[in-house]
């Protein structure tokens, strides 16, 4: 049978519950001014300068990684064809 909430229906909480529930918004408001105060220092902070030499080599380092990268695939797919042409060889039997 399902309760009716109306006026004259009560709860019960303990204090305990209270003192938690009081401490977690206590909490949550705290870390919210903290979060608030981070983000106002930060927009105060200037503005960090990358270099062009700064520039030149991570674009250096990254187009050396993309390099690296397509020649790591081109080795897979030697590997794979070595691979189907082994299965391939296998089936035949």
């Amino acid at each position: 049978m399902a309760k009716q909430l109306n006026e004259e229906t009560g709860f019960n909480i303990s204090i305990k519950t209270m003192i938690a529930v009081g401490f977690a918004m206590a909490t949550i408001i705290g870390m919210w001014f903290a979060l608030q105060a981070d983000i106002a220092e930060a927009k105060e902070l200037p503005k960090p300068d990358v270099t062009k030499m700064e520039f030149m080599m991570k674009d250096k380092n990254i187009r050396l990684s993309i390099e690296n990268t397509e020649k790591a695939v081109d080795e897979l797919k030697i590997d794979i064809r070595r691979m189907e042409d082994k299965i391939d060889r296998l089936n035949e039997r």
